[in-house]
């Protein structure tokens, strides 16, 4: 299969994290977050990744220069003008039109087998499949019997159960038809439309394994700590990730980390420091004697000093 990665997230909640970096690549124990939406996808049979890109399009250059990850092939494909998740599908149509295709939100953190999704959808014949989860964060999405019913309260289905959409559907290409070309616009009222005229809007639930939807600072530095070496793990990842601190980084013998820290490739952390449940970007330079508490030092950043729950 192939994949439609949304890589073109502002990432607004999480600022100043994003202001030089669109959401899916802020780094995670120093790995870019939407290279988890890839490694999710290669281990469920996906060979060809789509990503588009909108908020700083370098970024994307500086991490992927030979636009592959893993031997597979990305395309980048930019958006001057934000299509929203309905126009950033149709802006693809080319690309994807020829069999089904997932389409993964760039910034959210799953580990749940896709095959039960992938193997409903082309059995019932759905347009769209979305997977959805039982508990957890936002539920409006209403389903009953396989198929979504209503979606953020539009058509009044309350007595349906409430799920929660992880940000992962199944496409068949002939979801194209239903997408105005040309437009700025969610994929929701296309589904809430199609769902109005009978069409087959899937939905499959999978409550087994890890979801994390990565949209605050507190929910960023709570999934270091629920990922820390013998904490959770990633079935799709190598069992010796995540290494706290990467190779090539400096730490004075009299520095001190405490609780859960995330010490980037090429950065320093200075003699006397002290720094505790906090994520230190690469590159960036903590000053001799400098107190961080839950703070996030950016890449290429020089901090001195004491702060507490800052992004610096």
């Amino acid at each position: 299969m192939k994949a439609f990665v949304l890589g073109a997230g502002l990432g607004t909640r999480l600022r100043p994290l994003t202001e030089n970096r669109p959401k899916p690549l802020v780094p995670l124990y120093g790995k870019p977050l939407i290279t988890f939406a890839f490694d999710h996808l290669l281990a469920s049979g996906v060979t060809q990744f789509f990503v588009n890109t909108h908020h700083c399009p370098e970024a994307y250059d500086r991490i992927f220069p030979s636009r592959q990850y893993r031997g597979r092939d990305i395309l980048f494909r930019h958006e001057p003008v934000l299509l929203d998740t309905g126009g950033g599908i149709k802006n693809m149509e080319d690309v994807l039109d020829d069999s089904p295709f997932i389409a993964y939100n760039g910034d959210v953190l799953a580990d749940f087998p896709l095959t039960p999704a992938i193997e409903s959808h082309r059995r019932n014949g759905n347009l769209a499949t979305l997977v959805l989860r039982s508990t957890g964060g936002l539920r409006n999405v209403r389903a009953r019997n396989g198929l979504v019913t209503d979606l953020r309260g539009s058509l009044g289905r309350e007595d349906d159960p409430a799920f929660l959409f992880t940000g992962i559907t199944i496409l068949s290409p002939e979801i194209f038809r239903h997408i105005p070309a040309g437009e700025i616009l969610s994929v929701v009222p296309v589904y809430l439309d199609l769902i109005r005229r009978g069409a087959r809007i899937g939905a499959e639930i999978i409550d087994v394994g890890l979801w994390e939807d990565l949209g605050t600072r507190e929910s960023y530095l709570e999934v270091h700590k629920l990922l820390r070496p013998g904490g959770g793990r990633l079935t799709y990842l190598p069992g010796d990730w995540p290494t706290p601190v990467e190779a090539g980084s400096h730490i004075a013998s009299t520095a001190k980390l405490e609780g859960v820290c995330s010490i980037g490739s090429g950065a320093s952390i200075g003699a006397e420091a002290i720094l505790r449940d906090s994520v230190v970007w690469k590159n960036a330079v903590v000053a001799p004697g400098s107190r961080l508490t839950r703070c996030v030092v950016r890449e290429g950043v020089k901090v001195a000093g004491a702060f507490e729950d800052t992004d610096l």
